[in-house]
């Protein structure tokens, strides 16, 4: 009997953009590409959160495209970021039934910053609400998430799309999803545009190189659209969807090799 590699899929950040992730995952379902783990930043870490918590997609497709920006961003009084980000996390919280990381269906890990040390942090237990809202505190955005003694922002600042991660999870095949192109001559109008823009830029040169260290890298492009407006939710996802299908060959074809290769 053939042995079946565990499937890795590594969800990447980029604001709205990362609705994206769940074309990507609905492609994948249909064509019987089953994922065996998760590891998500940012937007990747909600999507994914909300897949592995047993959402199904025709569930998940009707939440997402109600999904207004006013749940993303509550504001208040700037001290260490304009928003606070409660009304996401009741959001989560709600979305993956309240439950623990580890009482997932399928085994996730969730991808923050540690701002007072660097240090990437990665969740694997504990409360799925908390670690979402950890990773997608956008620095001078969003408040940090206060999480035992570290003070927690945005997965993306030190891994946009958490390749390693995956595979120390025990990845035999990694699917990497990329949804964080920079626009060039972007029209930069907010604090928001001027963080987003410059994470964007940084983390250019090194997701080069998890595109060697992933199986495939999946970039849907949706850099045209705006990362915080929240609109063209369709449009974002049917995209996800039609750059997913242009590489189920290549996946199906080099899984199958996998497949062989493991009875040699």
């Amino acid at each position: 009997m053939k042995q079946k590699p565990k499937i890795g899929l590594a969800l990447g950040s980029g604001g709205a953009r990362g609705f994206a992730h769940v074309g990507v995952i609905k492609v994948l379902k249909e064509e019987n590409i089953p994922i065996s783990l998760i590891a998500g930043s940012s937007m990747g870490a909600l999507v994914g959160s909300m897949y592995a918590a047993g959402t199904d997609l025709e569930q998940l497709y009707k939440i997402v495209m109600k999904f207004k920006r006013k749940y993303f961003l509550d504001f208040t009084v700037p001290k260490m970021g304009l928003i606070k980000g409660n009304r996401i996390k009741e959001f989560i919280s709600i979305f993956t039934h309240g439950k623990k990381l580890e009482e997932l269906d399928i085994p996730i890990s969730i991808v923050a910053t540690d701002i007072k040390t660097g240090e990437k942090v990665v969740f694997t237990e504990g409360s799925v609400a908390d670690a979402v809202r950890a990773s997608i505190a956008i620095p001078g955005i969003f408040t940090p998430e206060k999480i035992g003694d570290q003070l927690l922002v945005d997965g993306g600042v030190v891994d946009r799309v958490p390749v390693s991660v995956v595979k120390e999870m025990g990845a035999d095949y990694v699917i990497a999803v990329d949804v964080s192109h920079v626009k060039q001559d972007m029209e930069v109008t907010s604090i928001y545009d001027v963080i987003m823009q410059s994470l964007d830029i940084l983390q250019m040169e090194i997701v080069k190189n998890r595109e060697i260290a992933s199986n495939v890298m999946i970039r849907p492009r949706v850099e045209q659209f705006s990362s915080r407006a929240f609109t063209n939710i369709d449009e974002i996802i049917a995209i996800g969807e039609s750059e997913t299908r242009k590489h189920i060959d290549q996946i199906k074809r080099e899984i199958a090799k996998w497949e062989e290769g493991t009875n040699e």
